[in-house]
This record gives structure tokens, C-alpha cells and sequence, in this order.
């Protein structure tokens, strides 16, 4: 993936419209949009939010944006790849991270639900593991997804659109939600 261009001048909602991953990042790194106290406008420039947070190094603060949205573009794999890995019978762990009431509704036969209260069954897998994880867009899925590379896992993926991209481009028998 090429660079992408981010510059003080730019609202947030610019931002968030070419990297995605600020939101997550600037929250990670920052402690920089995560509630009201500690949130920005839309309208809000990098360099006001920056200002509003005593952040000095706005180099660095485009740094860590820039990093995040290049390590999302690597962790999305393409529903297609997912299926792909499914008929070669690969060995990975595929997991939905949905409520178990989205499950109820929708669901992919060969996902797992994630059971948040047995983390530590998900955490004794090997770093190496391969694991894909889902939701029902790609965005629950991408920060779970970043939770585990922060824990150093290494074959990390988000199933890019989630469910939604699965029942349009694999399998319309899913039911849309």
C-alpha cells in the first residue's frame, strides 16, 4: 500500500474517511477519541485535536495514523481468501466476533462464536496460530483483530466486510441483517 497523505489542516472527518484506523490509534496511542471528555468534532483539524490534547510531536501523531492504517490494509483479507483457505482445508482458527444474539440470526457454518469468557482459550493459542476473524462489517473484527497483534500474535486477519460481505459474495443463503 502507498502512503497516505495526512496533514495538520485536515478535519478528523477527512481523516477517518482516508484512514480509518486513526480513531483506534489516536485512542491507543493517545488516549485521543475514545469518550466525550477525551473525543473530537468531525469539524476538528489534527492540528486543534492535537492542540486540545497537549500533543507536542504532531509529527508523530500523523506517524502513528499513517502505521495504523497500513497495518489494517495487511490484517484485511477478502472473504474470497477466507473461502479459498476453507475448500483447501487449511488449519485456522476462524471467529466470529459478533453478540450471540447477531449469531442467532446469521451465521457462517464454519466460524466459531467467540466465547469472551474463556479469553484465555483464544490467548494459549500459538502466536503463530492463523486466526481470521469476523464480524458483521469488519470493524468489530479489525479491532479484536489488533487486540491480538498487540498481544503478539502474527498470522492476524480481518475478514474485510464481515458477514455482510460473505452472504454477497460467498454465499447468499446467509442471511443479511
Amino acid at each position: 500500500m502507498s502512503q497516505i497523505d495526512i496533514t495538520l489542516e485536515m478535519t478528523m472527518e477527512q481523516i477517518l474517511d482516508r484512514a480509518p484506523a486513526a480513531q483506534r490509534a489516536l485512542f491507543q496511542r493517545y488516549h485521543v477519541g475514545g469518550c466525550s471528555s477525551c473525543g473530537f468534532q468531525p469539524g476538528d483539524t489534527l492540528a486543534q485535536v492535537a492542540k486540545d490534547h497537549n500533543i507536542l510531536d504532531t509529527n508523530e501523531m500523523v506517524q502513528t495514523i499513517v502505521r495504523a492504517q497500513e497495518v489494517d490494509s495487511r490484517v484485511q483479507v477478502e472473504p474470497t481468501a477466507v473461502k479459498g483457505w476453507l475448500d483447501a482445508g487449511e488449519d485456522f482458527s476462524f471467529i466470529d466476533v459478533r453478540t450471540p444474539e447477531e449469531w442467532d440470526q446469521a451465521r457462517i457454518a464454519q466460524a466459531e462464536l467467540l466465547d469472551y469468557n474463556q479469553s484465555e482459550k483464544y490467548m494459549g493459542l500459538p502466536k503463530d496460530r492463523k486466526i481470521v476473524f469476523s464480524c458483521h462489517s469488519g470493524i468489530r473484527s479489525l479491532d479484536v483483530a489488533s487486540y491480538f497483534i498487540g498481544h503478539g500474535f502474527t498470522e492476524v486477519y480481518s475478514m474485510r466486510g464481515g458477514i455482510s460481505a460473505w452472504s454477497d459474495e460467498i454465499d447468499s443463503t446467509v442471511p443479511k441483517y
